[in-house]
């Protein structure tokens, strides 16, 4: 018998060290949690700036770029000016040329020494106009840029008759010491930034010329305005002038995680806390019976008895080196009789061995298929569907020397496969005969009247026949032919009702053809009639004559049609009679090689909290209803690789719409 020597040493919370430590862990867990966000806002802030300055130089200098070309050219045309080597028609070319290098400028003028223009880019051939159209401004940057003989730019403002604020670069014109004018050429700021900023920074950013009084001379934001948070002002380099470029985001400050997060995170590190605390008395207990266990197996052991996964290890030359407990048992074989064999192999399946020769023949190439399913035959014969995966075996000096394979028995998961076609096909044929059940009282009441009709006929032939009998005189075939007749159209009548009802509760397998839309509605057009008749509703069909078939279970869309023209009927019951009209169209669209079938609805409509959930499994407004059918109608669409959607019709209730694909469609 163990004495008190023998058991574990219990763990007291005297000792400060085993329980505060955990505490201080989380502590500091909890503090680099909080921290951590924060750092990360910072460094998000820090770079979203340096990428704001960065972009903002680069479209500096991409304006200045643009002005400095228009300044060349003026450059230029001013030497030929000066040199007398234009007519006036080249003249005017010259300047139209000018004005067609960039939109942002308006308007070229060659003004004279007394400011008369003596040409001008607006309409050639016209008369020099007696007044310039210059603004304060613009004259007092064209006598400076004379005085000093260079190019300068103007004040922006506001010509006259203007609404937009622009600016006048004035290039003066000598001939040695002879002033011969002055070259002008007018900017819209505008205009500016809306060709020479880039759309991209546009939509990021909000851009903005100031003057030198900061007033706003123009502005571009075609995201928004900007926030605030980052921005950046910088100098355009015009001589004469000054003009500030200012970005502002719209981009907003990033913002720390979500609240609930971070409480979320608070809440566990609490819970934690509390369940060191609630578990610290069994800590002795677990100490030891790790400490046994530690004893009694080791890590190879250990990994090979745990797995359920098969592990089989091959050489370069396709030779089995190792196979574990679990692969072994996948195939029946014990592990001397797999290590070390070549190909072929003894749980090779008969009926596959092609694709294994071609598998084996791409592992002699150093190719293997990372990922396929095959069988596998066990000692007795039996087949087992497995699952493989490859991947290269390499040794420690990244040489590969095999291949290392898992594989898995996907046995239960084909059975389980199958079971849920099996219950899904279940399913379907429940939900026709739950349809069929509520179209019993409908379906009584429609066979009640063929058969009605049919023994008022055959009575009326009985005795026709008693009363010729009776008078001894010749039997009058014209008087029974046309009571037959009607009978037998009667009895044909209600054939087809039970027929329709038969073929449509069935119990078949999914068969794919191609069948036409208005065979599919002619097939349930007697179930519909029962319920529209039931309900006064009116059904009106639109299938245009050529419309390509589909390819479909006939009985899958059918349940389909039946379900989505019963919720229609259904849901007009309250609305008053002369609006029960059920229309069911179809359409072809070329583009998705898709054919489209509509069913439409003056309805009560569906609300949106309803739609949400509305093709959800086990929903229904309905008292009595499952909450399966539009559930089933979309599987079986989605089966197809259509797709089942709703909107509401603008005339009043709903319009569902299902696709289905063309036959003979890609």
């Amino acid at each position: 018998m163990p004495n008190a020597t023998d058991r574990p040493p219990r763990l007291h919370f005297a000792n400060p060290v085993r329980w505060l430590l955990p505490v201080v862990l989380v502590l500091f867990f909890l503090a680099v949690l909080i921290w951590l966000p924060w750092q990360a806002r910072q460094m998000e802030s820090s770079e979203r700036q340096e990428q704001l300055i960065a972009d903002t130089l680069w479209v500096e200098q991409t304006i200045r770029f643009q002005l400095g070309r228009h300044e060349e050219a003026m450059r230029t045309l001013s030497g030929e000016i000066a040199a007398g080597h234009l007519s006036p028609a080249q003249l005017h070319t010259r300047l139209v040329q000018l004005l067609q290098t960039g939109h942002e400028i308006r308007r070229v003028l060659w003004l004279t020494p007394d400011g008369a223009v003596a040409a001008t880019s607006e309409a050639a051939g016209a008369a020099p106009a007696a007044g310039s159209g210059l603004g304060p401004a613009s004259l007092a940057a064209a006598d400076h840029a004379r005085r000093a003989r260079r190019p300068v730019y103007s004040q922006p403002e506001i010509l006259p008759g203007g609404s937009k604020p622009g600016l006048d670069y004035h290039y003066p014109i000598y001939n040695g010491e002879h002033y011969l004018g002055s070259l002008v050429a007018h900017y819209a700021l505008s205009t500016v930034l809306d060709e020479l900023v880039p759309w991209w920074f546009a939509q990021d950013n909000q851009i903005t010329l100031l003057d030198r009084d900061d007033k706003v001379l123009a502005r571009r934001s075609a995201a928004g305005a900007g926030h605030g948070v980052y921005t950046h002002k910088r100098a355009l380099d015009l001589p004469g002038t000054s003009v500030t470029l200012v970005t502002d985001s719209v981009k907003s400050e990033p913002r720390l995680l979500p609240n609930l997060l971070v409480g979320s995170v608070i809440a566990l590190s609490l819970a934690l806390l509390w369940s060191l605390l609630a578990l610290w008395g069994h800590i002795s207990r677990r100490l030891a019976a790790e400490g046994a266990l530690r004893q009694q197996m080791s890590f190879r052991t250990a990994m090979e008895n745990s797995l359920v996964t098969g592990l089989r290890a091959r050489d370069l030359e396709g030779r089995v080196t190792y196979v574990n407990p679990a692969f072994c048992q996948i195939v029946g074989y014990p592990p001397e009789e797999l290590v070390g064999k070549l190909p072929p192999m003894p749980y090779w399946a008969p009926e596959v061995m092609t694709e294994y020769q071609h598998r084996f023949a791409g592992v002699l190439a150093g190719n293997v298929t990372p990922q396929f399913e095959t069988i596998f035959q066990r000692a007795s014969g039996e087949r087992v569907p497995v699952l493989i995966f490859e991947a290269p075996l390499v040794d420690n000096n990244g040489k590969q020397t095999g291949w290392m394979g898992s594989i898995l028995d996907i046995s239960d998961r084909k059975r389980i496969e199958e079971l849920n076609r099996q219950q899904e096909q279940k399913l379907q044929t429940s939900a026709r005969l739950a349809t069929m059940g509520e179209l019993a009282s409908m379906l009584a009441h429609e066979l009640n009247q063929p058969l009605a009709a049919i023994s008022s006929y055959t009575t009326g032939a009985l005795n026709v026949m008693a009363r010729a009998e009776d008078s001894g005189q010749p039997l009058d075939c014209g008087m029974l032919k046309p009571a037959l007749q009607q009978a037998g159209a009667q009895a044909q009548r209600a054939g087809q009702i039970i027929r329709s009802v038969h073929e449509f509760v069935k119990k078949r397998e999914p068969e794919r053809r191609e069948v036409a839309v208005q065979s599919l509605l002619d097939g349930i057009e007697a179930l519909i009639e029962l319920q529209a008749r039931q309900s006064y509703v009116a059904l009106q069909t639109d299938i245009p004559a050529a419309l390509p078939p589909v390819l479909a279970d006939r009985v899958m869309i059918e349940q389909v049609l039946l379900n989505l023209t019963r919720n229609g009927i259904e849901s007009m019951a309250q609305v008053p009679p002369e609006r029960r009209l059920l229309r069911v169209r179809a359409r072809y669209d070329a583009a998705a090689a898709q054919v489209a079938v509509e069913v439409i609805d003056q309805g009560h409509g569906i609300p949106d909290d309803v739609a949400e959930r509305l093709f959800a499994p086990f929903f229904s407004t309905k008292a009595e209803g499952m909450g399966m059918g539009l559930s089933i109608c979309r599987t079986a669409i989605e089966f197809h690789g259509g797709t089942l959607v709703h909107k509401p019709n603008p005339g009043g209730g709903t319009i569902f719409t299902f696709t289905l694909p063309a036959a003979g469609a890609p």
